[in-house]
């Protein structure tokens, strides 16, 4: 079966820093595999090779068998991106953010209301159609803010430390969303430096000063001590 995503042989610089060095790495269709790194690792940089915010000049990333330097608009479109930073307009309801990023992606008003309902179920917030975004919790935001990377249907979300900010709470129910949503066929790669995210069934690459360390099953990558697996192939702490 196709991978959602694959990432073959891609490197990037700033100047003369190597942000990525060579990176190759898949997420497989309908699963979960976490992106662990601690701050400054690559993993933004690689997010916005995937994303074209940085246009990538050397090896090859496909999005559901479209390449993306060929493909931009098909590759594109089959991706939902939750970035670290905040999305959505404070000032509008969250229909009206959701309607807004729809009509970015040529849906039509009617479906697009139709597609805003159908997702805020999905993540919890069928209640809060008619809210303004300022008076939602952090935890309620972030779910919102998948909400508005689901509406044009995509095949794989990328989220890039998502839980940043949150009480431990409301990060563990943020989780526990983008798991459930892998079930409906939908792929996450999922960004984080926090350990205690990631599940022995997991996909896991381990990324650092640029670099893929390792790639695979998190439980067969860390047995039953990701902890000191990580700080061995590191050296630091996540």
């Amino acid at each position: 079966m196709q991978d959602a995503l694959s990432i073959q042989h891609v490197s990037h610089s700033f100047g003369r820093f190597a942000a990525l060095k060579d990176v190759s790495l898949s997420v497989p269709r309908g699963g979960f595999t976490a992106l662990l790194g601690v701050n400054g690792a690559g993993k933004t940089t690689l997010f916005s090779l995937i994303t074209r915010l940085y246009d990538n000049t050397s090896g090859r990333i496909e999005v559901a068998g479209h390449d993306l330097r060929r493909e931009p608009g098909a590759a594109l479109a089959r991706l939902g991106v939750v970035f670290q930073s905040r999305a959505l307009d404070p000032d509008l309801t969250v229909a009206q953010n959701l309607e807004y990023h729809a009509a970015l992606h040529g849906i039509p008003r009617h479906e697009a209301r139709l597609r805003a309902a159908e997702v805020l179920e999905l993540v919890g917030l069928a209640d809060k159609l008619g809210s303004r975004v300022s008076a939602l919790s952090g935890g309620q935001s972030r779910r919102a803010e998948i909400a508005r990377a689901l509406i044009h249907r995509p095949q794989i979300l990328l989220l890039d430390e998502a839980t940043v900010g949150l009480d431990v709470k409301a990060r563990a129910e943020v989780v526990a969303l983008t798991r459930a949503l892998t079930a409906t066929g939908v792929s996450a790669l999922w960004a984080t430096h926090i350990l205690d995210e990631i599940r022995p069934e997991d996909g896991l690459v381990i990324l650092h000063r640029g670099e893929v360390l390792a790639q695979g099953n998190a439980g067969q990558i860390g047995g039953n001590d990701l902890t000191g697996t990580f700080l061995r192939l590191t050296g630091e702490s996540a």
